[in-house]
């Protein structure tokens, strides 16, 4: 299933599609890993869901949710 990062919940795993930034947001969104075919697993969220934080490519980030919005996943695990 395709959704924007920001839709996932803690625990699910997913796999980036595209990245829509362009410009120096494209850019840094690259520059920290999130590339087509990365593998993501969410570990964690603020308490009011504002930002989340991600496992990837053996270290963990974290994003705004703004940030979150220009990227697309595949979903592999629905969480329960």
């Amino acid at each position: 299933m395709i959704c924007s990062l920001r839709q996932l919940k803690v625990h699910d795993k997913a796999t980036v599609t595209t990245v829509n930034a362009g410009g120096e947001m494209g850019r840094r969104l690259r520059d920290m890993g999130l590339v087509i075919g990365t593998e993501i697993e969410i570990v964690g969220r603020a308490p009011l869901k504002d930002p989340v934080a991600m496992r990837l490519r053996g270290f963990t980030l974290t994003l705004r949710n703004n940030e979150a919005d220009y990227i697309y996943v595949d979903m592999k695990e629905p969480s329960a």
